[in-house]
């Protein structure tokens, strides 16, 4: 099986689906053997996190992973915060776009965000008593992903990925 960290995310003929008011777009990766797969063009804000969070819920109840939907809306705004927070404003002009990929692997739910900066995520611990109100997404995200990490897209940006069980709590 390919790694999520592969840089194809998706299906041939897999919808692309783009944030309404967005121009509509193919998603940049491709995952090979995926069941089901997805894409959103998130835009970075908070309507654009309601509307990836909503995606991800709508395309999870379409594919019988209601169960999933609380933890993948959490890692997909994580990731998608983290994409606008620290990469998005260091990005070349006019090369801004972030996407979001949902793949169902099997007994597993890939989440995926890609964005325009090559630089590896960090995670980072927060000072103090844990009442910080940054500095804890990819925490969050190592707590509810059976795991995760990030690769390259070559010229230039990454995806961070999330694995996530499909079978439902026990």
């Amino acid at each position: 099986m390919p790694s999520p960290a592969s840089p194809q995310l998706g299906t041939p003929g897999a919808p692309t689906m783009a944030a309404p008011g967005t121009m509509s777009g193919r998603a940049p990766d491709r995952v090979p053997g995926a069941l089901a797969a997805a894409a959103l063009r998130i835009e970075c804000g908070r309507e654009g996190f309601a509307r990836a969070r909503a995606f991800t819920r709508r395309t999870l109840s379409g594919w019988s992973l209601d169960h999933c939907g609380d933890d993948a809306a959490v890692v997909v705004t994580e990731l998608a915060a983290n994409a606008a927070t620290h990469a998005v404003p260091f990005a070349p002009e006019g090369r801004t776009d972030v996407w979001l990929g949902l793949a169902l692997d099997g007994a597993h739910l890939v989440l995926t965000v890609s964005d325009p900066c090559g630089s590896r995520p960090v995670p980072t611990r927060p000072a103090g008593p844990g009442l910080a109100e940054h500095g804890r997404g990819l925490g969050i995200v190592e707590a509810l992903a059976e795991e995760w990490g990030w690769t390259p897209r070559p010229p230039q940006g990454k995806t961070v990925w999330a694995r996530l069980p499909t079978s439902p709590p026990h």
